[in-house]
Formats: structure tokens, C-alpha cells, sequence
């Protein structure tokens, strides 16, 4: 937010190389991490749902995958804040540890036959800090290496973080077909599908590494030097019905039905491959993580 305090700009191609290198790849980590429990929603399902029933089971995870969904939205609100209050880069800094810690934490969770009712209870939980976390992520994300770009260059830039989507989405497809290779499947219906949760660390680390190397945006430095940071973020977002209707027309004319599309694509085509025509997971996974990359361009 806050009002542009300058229109020069400096061509840094080693810095900006680096910025969009960085937020994509802290962005494919995080839809990793998002993502990971919708590629294993049918055996979080038969882990942690209360029922014996598969077909039940397996909406229970669908409806603890969907209250991700419903956070995304405060998300960005709460850290779309704090993004124009403290600056960009702390605020991703913070989102990204926080949908880590996460993400690896529900590779801890004990399942419904150890805790019960507990069991999908804390899933929503963490479901919740997963979807406030990419909610703030993902738009500052495109923000920050928005604030790198010439205007004539802003599209292209942050279409390296739109892509970032589907590469968190192979990314969770590859990790998950490889950890199948290294359990059998007894393992893994027992406990190797924690795996690709708890990888997440892994990739924790080595975002927080890269991303600790960049600098503040040069837009938002300007901003805060200038005194012309937006002093209520929020409110000066939906001041008069100009920008309400704006911001109306990008959530339910464009996000929704984009976000709609994509997913039904994705992993609704993955659930029909799976449970509908009875393919084999591996061979279901591969199939749409083909498709996947093939939309990535």
C-alpha cells in the first residue's frame, strides 16, 4: 500500500536474478507444503478420520484440506499488514517459518487409533496456520519481486511466482512417489507417508537460507524514508467503493474462478484417476504431475 514515492528505476540484473530466484523457490516450498496434504488426503483420511467407512474418510480430509482454504483470505490480511508496517522481506520470512513448522508438524500428529477425536481436531489446527501463512506468503511474494521490476518487466517477473504454484505442486507429487519407493506398502499406509511432511525442514532450511540473502525492495525502503507508508493498511485498501469494487472484482472475477479451475484440474482430476477409475496411485500421480508441468509454462 502507501503511495509510490519515485518512477526512476535501476537495472540490477544480478540482484534481480537473485530476487526472483528466491521468492520463487520460498514459493514452491510453500505451495509444497499446501499441497502435500491434498496429495495424500486419502490416506490422512484412513490415519486420522473417526470412521470405518473409505468414501467418508476420505471427505473428512477433503473438509480438513478445505479449511486451508478458508484462512488464505485473513492470511493475507493479518500479514498484508505487517508487509506494509515492517517491510516485505521480514514479513515472508515469518510466513514461511511459520507454514514449515507446520506442514512438518502434521507429519507428527498421532493417528485417530492413538488419540482419537484429538486427531483430526489439531489437523484443522494446523491446517488453519498453513492457510494464513500461504495467504500472507503468496501475495508478498509477488509484491516483493513486484517492487524489484521496471513496469515494463512487472508481468514477466511475477510470473515466475504464479509458476512457483504448479512447481510446489510437482514438487509434492515427486517427493511423495519417491518416499513410496523407499517403504513398502505396508510402511506406508502405517507411517511412510509422514515422510513428505516432515521434509518440509528440510526445505524450510535451505528457503530461510536463500531468502535471508536478499534486501528489503527498493520501493518500500523509498516508501518508509519518505513517511508515506500507509498508516491503516487495511482500511485504506477499502476507503470508497472504487477500490472496494476493485478488490471485489480480483477475489470472486478472477482469484475464484482461476483458483477453481486450477484445482479441479489438479487434484479433483487426481481423486477421479484414484478413487473413480481405481488407477494406481503411482501411475495417477505421474499422469497429472506430467500434466502439471506441461501447464507450468
Amino acid at each position: 500500500m502507501g503511495e509510490a514515492v519515485a518512477d526512476d528505476y535501476v537495472v540490477d540484473a544480478r540482484r534481480d536474478r537473485l530476487v526472483i530466484f528466491a521468492s520463487t523457490l520460498g514459493t514452491v516450498f510453500e505451495w509444497y507444503d499446501f499441497f502435500i496434504y491434498g496429495t495424500l488426503a486419502a490416506v490422512i483420511g484412513k490415519q486420522c478420520c473417526p470412521t470405518g467407512d473409505e468414501t467418508a474418510q476420505f471427505l473428512l480430509a477433503l473438509a480438513t484440506f478445505g479449511a486451508g482454504f478458508g484462512a488464505r483470505p485473513f492470511g493475507a490480511a493479518l500479514f498484508g499488514v505487517l508487509g506494509d508496517k515492517l517491510g516485505r522481506k521480514y514479513t515472508f520470512l515469518v510466513t514461511i517459518t511459520l507454514m514449515g513448522i507446520a506442514t512438518a508438524a502434521v507429519g507428527l500428529v498421532p493417528g485417530y487409533a492413538a488419540i482419537g477425536v484429538a486427531a483430526p481436531i489439531i489437523l484443522v489446527f494446523l491446517r488453519v496456520l498453513q492457510g494464513l501463512a500461504l495467504g500472507g506468503e503468496y501475495g508478498g511474494a509477488a509484491i516483493y519481486v513486484a517492487e524489484h521490476a521496471p513496469q515494463n518487466k512487472r508481468g514477466f517477473y511475477t510470473s515466475f511466482i504464479q509458476a512457483g504454484v504448479i512447481g510446489g505442486f510437482l514438487l509434492s507429487v515427486g517427493v511423495v512417489l519417491a518416499s513410496g519407493l523407499v517403504v513398502d506398502q505396508a510402511s506406508w499406509e502405517a507411517w511412510g507417508w509422514r515422510i513428505p511432511f516432515l521434509f518440509s525442514v528440510v526445505l524450510l532450511g535451505v528457503s530461510l537460507w536463500v531468502r535471508l540473502k536478499l534486501k528489503e525492495s527498493p520501493v518500500f525502503k523509498a516508501m518508509k524514508e519518505a513517511g508515506k507508508t500507509a498508516g491503516n493498511p487495511l482500511a485504506e485498501s477499502f476507503r470508497g467503493w472504487q477500490r472496494t469494487k476493485l478488490i471485489l472484482v480480483a477475489l470472486f472475477g478472477v482469484s475464484a474462478g482461476l483458483t477453481v479451475i486450477w484445482y479441479t484440474a489438479q487434484f479433483q482430476a487426481l481423486y477421479f484417476l484414484q478413487n473413480a477409475l481405481r488407477v494406481d496411485d503411482t501411475a495417477a500421480r505421474i499422469m497429472i504431475g506430467i500434466a502439471a508441468a506441461c501447464s507450468m509454462f
